[in-house]
């Protein structure tokens, strides 16, 4: 335990937790490795205290307690982040996950939500009223963490970013006060918080714009054998080129998973995944997506009208929490030959039976935006590489991590450059590969709203002053 930590004592401690609607919880107590354990088993930071807020005032109370003893903050929200920033030793975390509201307004077709909300919660609450905001594609990640980064999901190639539909927030700052930021409110901090991070305040409240979806979509998988990767990966390409920003398909290597309609022999087999979505009419994407259905001679094909919370939770299984995560990532704007030959070749040293390389295709309204319109810069690709490294073995960290750089370092020249700041698996990464060449703009908005870098476990945007 650090020095500044080890001179805080009861009194002062009991004196904050008096302030909470919720709870301070210490090492000692019921409940700590619970609150501090995060979504990727590499993470295993012990934090001094943590601060469980039940709302703003908790948030408050913990920024002014932090900043009064020169306390380290992280902020936990769903404890998602492949870095593992929502915690760190000898910091104070300030953890936002109790705090669960979502109030969906209909006629308006917008929600306002709290940070502690997770996708499927969200989910529930707009589909109620068949509404949706683009969020991510895997249902137990944290709405804040994902949105402070940029955003994106089965919705983007039709809706945007989910700070695209970002309205307003509310945020508590270094100095301990709550602002609200807007296009018409502390237009800078609504700019730098769409894309820019936590590195700005603590959000405590988002209002989205809702759109009308589902309650039931056309989706599904489209499973093939892994050999014929390289015709599946050029029929995937073909179709995408033509592809309204309705449809939206996702190629995935990996094994196949133990599901209910990949017939027995093939579970555990290697395979090439399409994974389809439409966002509009049912009869009309019937026609749009058949054409990569056409491709090849799959082994299965589970096309069909699916519940839009059910496909939106499709994929959470395979990425559990607790197992050991490592994400290495490129955008590109287009799929060259060069490209496929790599994802086939890497594809055959897959290190373990969880891992998969995910290449999916968005753009569309994503791409319509100009480039400064937010803090997220990247409107510049078509396509997006994910490599999804997942294993439980700790023997298997070096392996594992190899394979991922290995194969990042390969689709190198390929690449736009950028990278998407949610995928970034360092806890210190490359900033200006993240922030593109908005990054200065949010060197001046750190100054303005976090001159002493209070808010620095994340992608951080040091400060000059």
């Amino acid at each position: 335990m650090s020095l500044e930590i080890s001179t805080i004592g009861d009194e002062a401690l009991d004196e904050l937790s008096g302030t909470l609607r919720g709870s301070l919880v210490r090492p000692d107590d019921e409940g700590y490795d619970e609150a501090r354990t995060v979504w990727n088993a590499m993470i295993d930071e012990h934090p001094a205290f943590i601060v469980r807020c039940a709302g703003v005032a908790d948030v408050i109370s913990a920024v002014t307690f932090a900043k009064e003893h020169d306390l380290t903050i992280s902020v936990k929200g769903g404890g998602h982040n492949i870095a593992g920033r929502a915690v760190k030793d000898d910091a104070l975390m300030i953890d936002l996950s109790p705090m669960k509201s979502v109030r969906v307004d209909p006629d308006a077709k917008t929600a306002r939500v709290e940070p502690g909300v997770v996708l499927n919660e969200l989910d529930h609450e707009t589909q109620a009223f068949g509404l949706a905001t683009p969020v991510g594609y895997n249902s137990t990640t944290g709405i804040a963490g994902l949105t402070l980064g940029g955003g994106w999901g089965w919705l983007s190639r039709k809706h945007g970013l989910t700070v695209d539909n970002l309205i307003s927030a509310d945020v508590v700052t270094a100095d301990g006060e709550l602002v609200h930021a807007s296009e018409e409110q502390n237009e800078d901090l609504f700019w730098g918080i769409r894309g820019g991070g936590g590195n700005f305040g603590i959000v405590t409240s988002f209002e989205f714009q809702l759109h009308e979806v589902g309650p039931t979509v056309l989706s599904g998988p489209i499973v093939h054998p892994f050999d014929d990767a390289e015709a599946v990966l050029s029929g995937y390409r073909d179709f995408a080129a033509g592809a309204p920003n309705d449809a939206t398909v996702w190629c995935v290597i990996r094994h196949a998973p133990p599901l209910p309609f990949i017939p027995e022999e093939w579970h555990g087999r290697k395979v090439v995944i399409l994974a389809t979505f439409y966002a509009g009419d049912m009869e009309e994407g019937e026609e749009v997506l058949q054409p990569i259905r056409d491709v090849g001679d799959p082994i299965a094909d589970a096309v069909g009208p699916h519940p839009y919370t059910g496909w939106q939770q499709a994929f959470d299984g395979l990425a559990p929490a607790g197992n050991r995560h490592y994400w290495k990532s490129h955008n590109f704007d287009e799929m060259t030959d060069g490209m496929i030959e790599t994802f086939v070749k890497y594809g055959k040293t897959i290190p373990t039976p969880e891992t998969e390389i995910a290449i999916p295709h968005l753009g569309g309204a994503m791409n319509e935006k100009p480039v400064d319109a937010t803090a997220y810069p990247h409107r510049n690709f078509e396509f997006t590489m994910v490599l999804h490294t997942q294993w439980e073995d700790p023997e298997q960290d070096e392996e594992c991590i190899a394979w991922a750089r290995d194969m990042h370092e390969a689709l190198t020249p390929h690449s736009t450059g950028g990278v998407y700041a949610n995928f970034v698996p360092e806890e210190v990464g490359d900033q200006q590969a993240a922030y593109g060449e908005n990054y200065d703009r949010l060197v001046e908005i750190k100054n303005e709203w976090d001159p002493e870098n209070l808010f620095r476990l994340n992608h951080n945007v040091e400060p000059t002053k």
